[in-house]
């Protein structure tokens, strides 16, 4: 519980740094949340290990996986289009 504290100063100073960077806070969001479910789905996958269910603990990290690749993918889009924007077109 002590540390809960701790996280939500982090996560304010992140959203000043972004407000004042003048990013848009939905990107700073996703990241947040995609944070969220590594860490979520480290905590789980040692739970799971710690009991001994480690053929469970290997699907809590896939499911980990898959879902921060679902949610980093309007990221990774909107990454390649400011990329491929700043190649001067033939």
């Amino acid at each position: 519980m002590f540390l809960i504290d701790q996280i939500q100063s982090i996560i304010q100073m992140i959203r000043e740094i972004a407000s004042k960077t003048d990013i848009n806070m939905v990107y700073v969001e996703t990241i947040l949340k995609i944070i969220g479910i590594a860490y979520i789905a480290e905590l789980a996958s040692q739970i799971s290990k710690d009991a001994g269910l480690s053929s469970l603990a290997s699907k809590v990290e896939l499911a980990g996986k898959i879902l921060i690749l679902a949610m980093a993918v309007p990221i990774l889009s909107v990454l390649l289009e400011t990329i491929i924007s700043l190649i001067p077109a033939k």
